[in-house]
């Protein structure tokens, strides 16, 4: 017997340290050392970035059969093309604001690596950062809910959630 069969791992039930740091629900005892909450930032914004890219290939596929759908209708009625139209436009605005908010995961996460270089790295670092994502939630134009807003005041949250120690009741 060795030790592979006494301990067999599968991949598929064994969970990294980013993927639990990752976690939307991840809280952090009082104690956690500031790298850890920094890694945890880190860690949630790569995974946001992963699953923003798998919107951004799925919506890309539909228009894709949308597209190909289009020409295969012999003469469709003018209900059922404006009907592929306005799919077709949804699907596109969607594409679209999946990639702007790609785009502002991406500045972030540029953001948070400059914080992180300027400052030592700590609670200082998470200070800058989260002024940072404030200072370009203010360059936006405050009357519109756009996806590069709503994506920073999602980091912005998950810099407060992270950073906010966990206390055991």
């Amino acid at each position: 017997m060795s030790f592979d069969d006494e301990f067999p791992e599968s991949e598929e039930n064994e969970i990294g340290s980013d993927e639990l740091l990752s976690d939307d629900h991840l809280r952090l005892p009082d104690g956690a050392s500031p790298l850890v909450r920094l890694h945890a930032i880190r860690a949630w914004l790569s995974r946001r970035q992963q699953e923003t890219s798998i919107e951004i290939g799925e919506a890309a596929l539909t228009l894709q059969q949308l597209m190909a759908e289009e020409p295969q209708m012999s003469r469709p009625r003018r209900r059922e093309r404006l009907g592929i139209m306005e799919r077709v436009q949804h699907v596109q605005q969607e594409l679209q604001y999946a990639q702007q908010r790609l785009d502002t995961y991406e500045e972030a996460q540029t953001l948070l690596e400059d914080c992180i270089t300027h400052t030592t790295p700590g609670e200082r670092a998470l200070v800058e950062y989260y002024l940072s994502l404030e200072e370009a939630m203010q360059n936006d134009d405050e009357a519109t809910n756009t996806p590069r807003r709503q994506a920073l005041m999602d980091v912005q949250h998950r810099v407060e959630h992270v950073s906010t120690p966990y206390e055991d009741e």
